[in-house]
């Protein structure tokens, strides 16, 4: 609120100035300015919904995905059965994954590398756990 508060104020004071020289088409593409960093926030804050629950049991690990327009979707694998990969890759985040039985699903994208190597090092203990004969 304060940043487009700040650059309305800036906008409109620099759009008021070139008006007063004469210049008043300026005045609208200094407003297209603003409305086009609002776009760009709304657009980042709606991106922000996305949210991923993994859940743990004796009998399967379930991801669930929610999109930012609520739509959902969910994957099942046996614990006993999956894979978790984290993948480091040169110049980009890295990848984690889970897979098992041909099915492979990236998960964890939106968290930054170490948040990724956090998430992946708990969900390995919670698979190994999980796959203990003592876990029941």
């Amino acid at each position: 609120m304060v940043l487009m508060g700040a650059l309305c104020l800036v906008s409109f004071g620099t759009g008021l100035l070139f008006f007063m020289l004469g210049a008043w088409p300026v005045m609208g593409f200094m407003g297209l300015d603003v409305a086009l960093v609002y776009v760009a926030f709304r657009l980042n804050f709606r991106a922000l919904r996305l949210y991923e629950t993994v859940d743990l049991t004796q009998d399967a690990l379930t991801v669930t995905r929610i999109a930012p327009s609520g739509r959902s979707q969910s994957w099942s694998f046996n614990p006993y059965w999956v894979r978790l990969n984290l993948e480091p890759r040169l110049g980009r985040s890295s990848e984690l994954s889970i897979a098992s039985h041909g099915k492979r699903v990236v998960i964890a994208s939106f968290l930054t590398d170490e948040e990724r190597e956090d998430f992946a090092s708990a969900l390995s203990s919670a698979l190994s756990s999980a796959r203990s004969p003592n876990a029941a």
